[in-house]
């Protein structure tokens, strides 16, 4: 339970290098998680130094054509500038984590009924294993932050990756330079109910 309690979601980060054994310990705590049907959808490609400075450029461009056309997500628009400081803190985090759903399409193509229950399942899963992450490093010291906002370049970041899949989210990691406190959570007598 200390991981749990103490994890927290970190968007400032020390300039301290992290090593490859450390991330190497995330990545085994990652592929532990429980997976549907043991599929075990998940991919985890390290960027550190100049990889990492090429991906969020990348990154860079599809928000700034996204911010121009709204192409992608137009419903979404509001959330752009949020967009832009969670690529802020992904340029000052030492270490991101890109994270592929190996059996996932793109979110912008339809798939059938049964292909979705299937990548409903595998995203499950993939909560799951970030979860086990983000745990794990919160244990050896590490901060995190769970990103999403990658949505809004998902078609520039996917052909630069050049893997098969989904792309699911990112993970910055490095040392903490911010002690957030805890958010605040809903009572659990108003997300608990007996039957």
């Amino acid at each position: 339970m200390d991981s749990i309690i103490e994890r927290r979601s970190i968007r400032k980060y020390k300039a301290q290098e992290i090593s490859k054994e450390q991330i190497t310990k995330l990545i085994e705590a990652a592929i532990k998680a429980p997976s549907a049907k043991n599929r075990q959808p998940w991919k985890y490609l390290i960027y550190s130094d100049k990889a990492k400075k090429q991906l969020l450029d990348v990154m860079e461009h599809g928000l700034d054509e996204e911010s121009e056309a709204h192409a992608l997500l137009p419903k979404s628009a509001g959330g752009l500038a949020d967009a832009y400081n969670t690529l802020r803190i992904m340029r000052e985090a030492p270490v991101l984590i890109i994270v592929i759903n190996t059996n996932g399409k793109s979110p912008f193509e339809d798939i059938e009924p049964d292909e979705r229950i299937a990548e409903i399942c595998d995203t499950l899963s993939l909560g799951a294993s970030i979860e086990n992450m983000l745990l794990k490093a919160t244990e050896i010291g590490l901060g995190t932050l769970w990103i999403a906002n990658t949505c809004f370049a998902y078609n520039d970041l996917i052909e630069y990756i050049g893997e098969e899949g989904q792309l699911v989210g990112a993970v910055s990691v490095g040392y903490a330079d911010e002690k957030p406190c805890e958010r605040p959570r809903h009572d659990i007598s108003d997300v608990m109910v007996w039957r």
